[in-house]
C-alpha cells in the first residue's frame, strides 16, 4: 500500500487526527514525518535524517506559509464576505494538503516498512530527530490510536 493511501486510512482511525493536531500544534511535531515512521516501521538513520532535512525546507518553504494563509482566513474581522472567505479557505486547505502529499511522496522513496520497529518506536525517533521530543504520552497516543 502507498504512504499516502495508508495515511488517508489512518487517519480516519479513532483519535489519530485529534492526536496529531495536538502533536503539531502543542508540540511543534511535524504528522507527516511521524506517521511516515509508522509506515516505514522504524527508517534507517540515514532516511530519516534525508527526511529531516526535506521536510524542514519543506515545512518551511511551502507548509507554515500555506498554513499561516488558512488559519489566517478563520479571522472574521477580514473585510469580505463570510462565504466567500471560508470557500477561500477551503481552497487553501486543499493545497496544504496537497502539500502534504507532495512531501509523503518524496519519503516514501527514502524508505519502506519492513524494518520492523513498532509504531511507538518509530515515532519516538522520528520526533526526537525532528527537535523537542513531545512526552512520551503524546505519542503512545497516537501510537495507540494507529493500532
Amino acid at each position: 500500500m502507498s504512504l499516502w493511501s495508508w495515511c488517508l486510512e489512518a487517519y480516519v482511525q479513532p483519535g489519530v487526527a485529534e492526536a496529531c493536531l495536538v502533536l503539531q500544534d502543542e508540540h511543534g511535531q511535524n504528522v507527516p514525518l511521524l506517521l511516515w515512521a509508522v509506515w516505514a516501521e522504524g527508517p534507517p538513520a540515514a532516511a530519516l535524517d534525508e527526511a529531516v532535512r526535506t521536510t524542514r525546507i519543506w515545512q518551511a518553504e511551502v507548509l507554515d506559509p500555506i498554513r499561516q494563509v488558512r488559519r489566517g482566513l478563520k479571522s472574521e474581522t477580514l473585510p469580505v464576505p463570510a462565504a466567500a472567505r471560508e470557500a477561500l479557505r477551503d481552497d487553501i486547505k486543499s493545497a496544504e494538503l496537497h502539500a502534504e502529499r507532495v512531501l509523503l511522496e518524496a519519503f516514501e522513496a527514502l524508505a519502506r516498512g519492513h524494518n520492523g520497529h513498532p509504531a511507538l518506536e518509530a515515532m519516538t525517533a522520528a520526533a526526537a530527530a525532528w527537535g523537542p521530543p513531545p512526552p512520551a504520552a503524546r505519542l503512545a497516543a497516537l501510537a495507540a490510536a494507529l493500532t
